[in-house]
């Protein structure tokens, strides 16, 4: 299943992470800046059939329980309530976002050893890469 995503993950590197947000729209300029300066921890872990993403940074603490397939609610770090599903396709964890008529979708992947998500909505991909602790 999710076996080679569980464990805990630190940030270590961010690219174009400000244009993302401003294509989810909504976070003021400060929000954003700070933002793209933390570096976050995320713990994958699972349960049975019941995965569980939290994310903790100094900014900000997330946390999300899901069964893949199944479309769930979520309210995001910047406060926007949307319809959510979870799906593993080919080993990557792909996680779409919809909320007012917009869509996003975050890539979770294993890469040489490292978790790579991508954050693509529009023409824009943010691409976080986090080391396992």
């Amino acid at each position: 299943m999710v076996d080679h995503l569980l464990g805990t993950w630190k940030s270590t590197s961010c690219e174009n992470f400000d244009e993302y947000m401003k294509q989810l729209g909504g976070v003021g300029l400060a929000t954003r800046k700070l933002s793209s300066l933390t570096k976050p921890v995320m713990t994958i872990s699972a349960q049975g059939d019941l995965i569980t993403i939290k994310t903790k940074s100094i900014f900000k603490n997330n946390e999300i329980s899901f069964k893949l397939g199944e479309e769930f609610e979520e309210t995001t770090p910047d406060a926007r309530k949307t319809k959510s599903i979870i799906t593993l396709d080919s080993g990557s964890l792909t996680h779409v976002q919809n909320w007012d008529g917009k869509e996003t979708t975050i890539k979770r992947k294993l890469v040489d050893g490292k978790m790579v998500v991508e954050s693509a909505m529009n023409d824009v991909t943010c691409t976080r890469i986090y080391e396992k602790v």
